[in-house]
């Protein structure tokens, strides 16, 4: 018998995650303990990057990071129009302008072609910043990205919240791990419930850079520093110095001990997530009505994403038969708080016929095998009919 409903993402919490939280509530520490350090250490090697700084949720760490690069009011920043809304927001939190390039079709990763397009389009100096997104868990080529903010002058933000252990090959063959640093300025990686590590909220936010990290670590607690050398005077073993506005956004040591047992079994996820999307391919390949997206050997799938005739009959009759998939995503530029700055449905068109027919099917480590037939048989039904 099949376990109902199925979800298109979701948790998975064992013994040794609820043993880890169990014994940080009992020490002596629940926040801005060493349970913190000890998950950016651990996620900084798991992905290859130098620094990590760990934030209360994936959109603290873009705000943060737009923060630590600068941005300005005014100032043009460039992502795609198929993400979560929170990759154009952090520019506008704090008064940037946000501009968009169109995606990949085949992908629907952001499409570098047209953002050298816009670029070319406008005198150098016009924008400011990148944002790529590592939509679904498919790797950006960053390599390609980072010639195109060396041309143009820009900075460039990674957002890998889908894609923690994902990779991508760059021109010399070699293994690029999202958010090692070797491309971006900064790297920002999300750890919400549906996500392949989760501590009910957090973030995290990866570098190469220490003078962004320095930066990211005072911005993260209030603007706050007790170090002596960034102080200017010490007046005792209290003393702490406000040297900027920053924020709370801090993890505690309870999410971030859930987060460290977690990462233990992010690559045994990420296996599973892998076998996962190879069996819906093969069972889609003879299905014309049924596009996936297309994957990649790096691809970390964080989303097994379709594309449909008629998606919202298929969705309808997926929850009548309790299979709860969801779309990702409604292109940013048309929501209605975007439409007020100008943009306007028609501005992309390949994100806006993506989103017609796009839809996010169930993946995730815990999802067996006989959940993922069932999936499978009522879309070949339905599609068929």
């Amino acid at each position: 018998m099949v376990s109902l409903p199925i979800p298109y993402g979701r948790q998975h919490i064992t013994p040794e995650d609820i043993q880890a939280v169990n014994e940080t509530l009992l020490s002596d520490y629940l926040t801005q303990g060493p349970k913190v350090a000890e998950f950016e250490q651990q996620f900084a090697a798991y992905v290859g990057a130098q620094y990590a700084v760990v934030v209360s949720n994936g959109t603290a760490a873009l705000h943060l990071c737009a923060l630590a690069l600068g941005v300005q009011p005014g100032q043009r920043v460039i992502t795609t129009p198929i993400t979560f809304a929170a990759s154009a927001n952090c520019v506008r939190y704090c008064g940037g302008e946000v501009h968009f390039a169109d995606i990949d079709p085949a992908t629907a990763l952001i499409d570098l072609q047209a953002v050298r397009r816009l670029l070319e389009s406008h005198p150098r100096g016009y924008f400011y910043g990148l944002i790529p997104v590592d939509f679904a868990g498919l790797p950006v080529n960053l390599e390609e990205a980072r010639q195109l903010c060396d041309e143009f002058g820009l900075w460039m933000i990674e957002d890998s919240c889908h894609a923690p252990g994902g990779y991508f090959t760059d021109s010399r063959g070699t293994q690029q791990r999202c958010g090692n640093g070797q491309f971006a300025d900064l790297a920002i990686f999300s750890f919400h419930p549906v996500k392949h590590i989760a501590t009910g909220e957090g973030g995290m936010i990866t570098t190469n850079r220490p003078d962004l990290y320095e930066k990211l670590l005072k911005l993260r607690t209030h603007g706050i520093t007790k170090d002596p050398a960034q102080m200017s005077r010490n007046e005792g073993g209290w003393y702490m110095e406000m040297q900027e506005l920053g924020y709370n956004y801090r993890l505690p040591d309870m999410l971030c001990a859930l987060g460290i047992s977690q990462l233990r079994r992010a690559d045994e996820g990420l296996a599973r997530r892998r076998e996962l999307a190879v069996r819906y391919d093969a069972a889609f390949e003879e299905l014309p009505a049924v596009q996936p997206l297309t994957g990649a050997p790096g691809h970390a799938y964080h989303l097994y994403v379709i594309q449909v005739p008629r998606r919202k009959e298929l969705y309808d009759a997926l929850r009548e038969r309790q299979i709860l998939t969801q779309v990702h995503y409604i292109p940013v530029h048309t929501m209605p708080y975007y439409q007020s700055l100008g943009w306007q449905r028609g501005d992309f068109p390949l994100a806006e016929e993506y989103y017609a027919h796009c839809l996010s099917i169930p993946l995730y480590p815990s999802l067996t095998d006989e959940q993922q037939q069932y999936v499978i048989g009522c879309i070949r039904e339905l599609v068929q009919e």
